[in-house]
């Protein structure tokens, strides 16, 4: 954005007379809720399901293996389809986009609540997963958008505030509430999701972004360093559920208590939220490649001071070292989404709908990834332990590409210093 763009637009927005709404002088945190609830109840789907699997399978009279399938479908359905659904709605007044995503979402859930088989269970994941990486992409998008770029970090981090809530709520609020059904936890999901809809219907203003063809829209994401810079997401993504995807094997021979673990999961989904709440702020006092910077450095740090800590401290040490390693963890993992998103939209102001499901599905690889390549440690014989160095040897050149798009960035043509 240079000085004579109008606050919270793409640049140009004014000599093209694109219908971008005026930015309030702050954030419209009153507006702003309506996303954030919206995104709580995307990613509290994507937790309440994780301690149901046996209900679900006994229920719908299928293998726990292939119960579990209903996650994996909604995870690759949302990788693959939101790059597709992102430029193709990124014509469209971004309000409708954001109802219409939700809508989808909502009746995705209440399909998978009531179905009777599983074949029709698969079906509502798939819906769902269609309304909630096209939510995501939109939302971030709407944002970026809406709210001038010096409280833009502040934003964010407030409608992200609503994921990582659900980080911290959906194992357990999906282990209390399926006591009785694990269909209950969707019905929910369902309800606070139609709230959030009736929400973003009456307050949410219009929004429609810088008139261009699709072409022109996706022009930007032909650049190397775009491509570099998602690829960030994904190596940040890996390193985290190389571990978060085991954590319990980790940390269970310090905690077998099962209520020590709900205790500790709830903290890292509350440490995440801190995490994202601080660069929130940070970002809009410092640019967000510095931020970003700052936390993969102090992530490499903690993972390789979590892998002497599992492998050299005395087990009374490794009980209270490996919690504090995890926490401290869930705070990087958490506070690097706000930079990274932010240093992605500056890439490409045109085309941050495009960007951002691009984004979502960078994420999505990089889960699966770290999932992946944890699991392949373990079957090749190293312990649970040994997990933390491989999620520093996936930061050790994460952190590199990061500084070699940040010099990119710096050093292309037009493009503004970071």
């Amino acid at each position: 954005m240079t000085p004579s763009d109008p606050p919270g637009g793409a640049p140009g927005d004014a000599q093209r007379g694109a219908p971008v709404p005026a930015s309030p002088p702050g954030v419209p945190y009153r507006t702003l809720i309506w996303l954030a609830v919206a995104t709580f109840t995307t990613g509290i789907d994507g937790y309440v399901l994780a301690g149901l699997l046996p209900d679900i399978a006994s229920d719908l009279e299928v293998t726990a293996a292939l119960a579990g399938q209903l996650v994996s479908a909604f995870a690759l359905t949302s990788a693959v389809a939101g790059p597709v659904l992102g430029a193709t709605t990124s014509g469209w007044e971004q309000r409708r986009t954001i109802m219409v995503a939700l809508t989808t979402f909502v009746l995705g859930n209440l399909l998978t609540a009531i179905a009777p088989s599983y074949s029709l269970a698969l079906g509502g994941r798939v819906l769902a997963a269609l309304g909630a990486c096209l939510l995501g992409a939109a939302v971030t998008g709407y944002v970026v958008h809406l709210v001038p770029e010096r409280h833009r970090g502040r934003a964010l981090s407030f409608v992200l505030g609503g994921w990582m809530t659900a980080t911290a709520l959906g194992v357990p609020v999906g282990l209390i509430l399926g006591q009785s059904s694990w269909r209950l936890p969707l019905v929910l999901v369902s309800v606070v999701g139609a709230i959030a809809l009736l929400g973003i219907g009456l307050r949410l203003p219009p929004l429609r972004y810088p008139s261009s063809s699709l072409g022109a829209r996706l022009r930007p994401l032909a650049q190397p360093r775009l491509v570099a810079g998602l690829l960030v997401s994904t190596g940040v993504l890996c390193a985290s559920y190389t571990c978060f995807t085991y954590a319990v094997l980790i940390l269970q021979p310090t905690h077998r208590a099962g209520w020590m673990m709900i205790v500790i999961m709830c903290g890292y989904g509350l440490a995440s939220m801190l995490g994202n709440a601080v660069t929130g702020r940070l970002v809009d006092r410092y640019s967000p490649v510095r931020v970003l910077t700052v936390i993969l450095t102090a992530l490499l740090v903690d993972a390789l001071f979590g892998a002497l800590a599992l492998s050299l401290a005395a087990p009374m040490a490794v009980a209270v070292l490996s919690v504090v390693w995890f926490l401290l963890a869930g705070i990087g993992n958490g506070g690097h989404a706000v930079p990274q998103q932010a240093r992605l939209a500056g890439m490409a102001p045109a085309s941050v709908a495009v960007v951002m499901a691009l984004n979502a599905s960078a994420i999505s690889l990089g889960s699966a990834l770290g999932g992946g390549v944890g699991g392949l440690a373990l079957a090749t014989g190293l312990t649970p332990g040994h997990l933390p160095l491989i999620t520093a040897a996936v930061l050790a050149l994460t952190l590199p590409l990061h500084l070699l798009v940040a010099r990119w960035s710096r050093t292309g043509a037009g493009a503004r210093p970071a």
